[in-house]
């Protein structure tokens, strides 16, 4: 199978899918507004870098917002800079390239 690319919305960088956060436009609440949900979901959806420069700038020029197509709430901007905190306090591991 080929691998899936996909593009950041906010510095513009391709990568593989798996590298990326997954915001997703899910189907309209009882209110009649969409909803934007986290890694889940069928719908339109946007790809972000892990990275707080990507998320600072996507939400200062609400690129999430228009990659969705829907107005993206505070609580998925909190939930994110948790995830990208949580990200950041894990050890990484050790690389073994070993050059030949």
């Amino acid at each position: 199978m080929k691998p899936n690319y996909r593009r950041c919305i906010s510095c513009r960088k391709v990568a593989l899918k798996q590298e990326f956060w997954r915001l997703v436009r899910v189907s309209s609440t009882q209110e009649g507004s969409p909803l934007v949900v986290l890694d889940s979901g069928m719908g339109r959806s946007a790809y972000l870098c892990p990275q707080a420069d990507c998320l600072k700038l996507a939400q200062k020029k609400d690129r999430l917002a228009r990659a969705l197509k829907a107005t993206v709430s505070e609580s998925v901007y909190k939930t994110l800079r948790q995830r990208l905190s949580s990200q950041q306090t894990l050890p990484q591991p050790p690389t073994n390239a070993q050059p030949t």
